[in-house]
């Protein structure tokens, strides 16, 4: 089987295209990079929608059985709202929530083919805490979550599951414009008061891949846990 990774060249993306291939699944990685050396790379732009059909139609023509697709192309921004600039407002919107949404609508139809299809979408902890400095972050993020609650309803018929992960803070780039202690106060605000793993997330997806989940859809998991 064959699944679908947006972000697949850096950070979580890296990790669970890593993790799923050690475990014989066959991955094809869509980022902004291009990489010419691995041929289960394709370079496209998911906030680009034709960029986007592009690769579907080269997925189409070559892997007939596509079974999931997990989208971890995100960026952050850590600033105030007053101070976060219009460009970087729209940069994160953009790749977020409008990249998250492109990448369902153009990819779901490879997915509704083969019941039993998986959709895995990246949220974050920072929702739910509603973290001070990361509000507009916390808004793309909180769109991609809505939007794949209503998702999951309307792909149901199809027997294609759409969930969400949102974790605690994970050392990636991500959170390189976070202090140590920015850290550890938010890991301090979940249930279980650890640092997460890249390895935790990858377990999490895992499940949610497997025929373990088959009746899950429509939720928002909190790796690490909110109170």
């Amino acid at each position: 089987m064959t699944y679908i990774l947006t972000g697949g060249k850096s950070g979580l993306g890296l990790s669970i295209a890593k993790t799923l291939r050690q475990n014989n699944h066959h991955v094809l990685t869509i980022s902004r990079r291009d990489d010419q050396h691995d041929p289960d790379h394709l370079q496209a732009d998911v906030t680009d929608y034709s960029s986007l059909k592009k690769a579907y139609n080269l997925i189409k023509k070559t892997h007939t059985t596509c079974k999931g697709l997990i989208n971890c192309a995100g960026i952050a921004s850590m600033n105030l709202a007053l101070t976060t600039p219009s460009n970087i407002t729209r940069e994160v919107i953009e790749l977020n929530l409008i990249g998250t949404i492109y990448s369902c609508q153009v990819f779901a139809p490879l997915l509704i083919k083969k019941p039993g299809s998986r959709i895995i979408n990246f949220s974050t902890i920072a929702v739910p805490l509603s973290l001070e400095g990361e509000s507009i972050y916390v808004a793309s993020k909180a769109g991609v979550e809505a939007f794949s609650k209503v998702f999951a309803k309307e792909l149901s018929p199809f027997k294609t599951t759409v969930n969400v992960i949102a974790p605690g803070p994970v050392r990636t780039n991500l959170l390189k414009g976070l202090s140590d202690k920015q850290i550890q106060n938010v890991v301090q605000s979940q249930i279980l008061k650890t640092e997460l793993q890249l390895s935790d997330i990858d377990s999490c997806v895992q499940l949610l891949l497997s025929p373990f989940s088959d009746t899950l859809t429509g939720h928002v998991f909190n790796v690490g846990g909110v109170r």
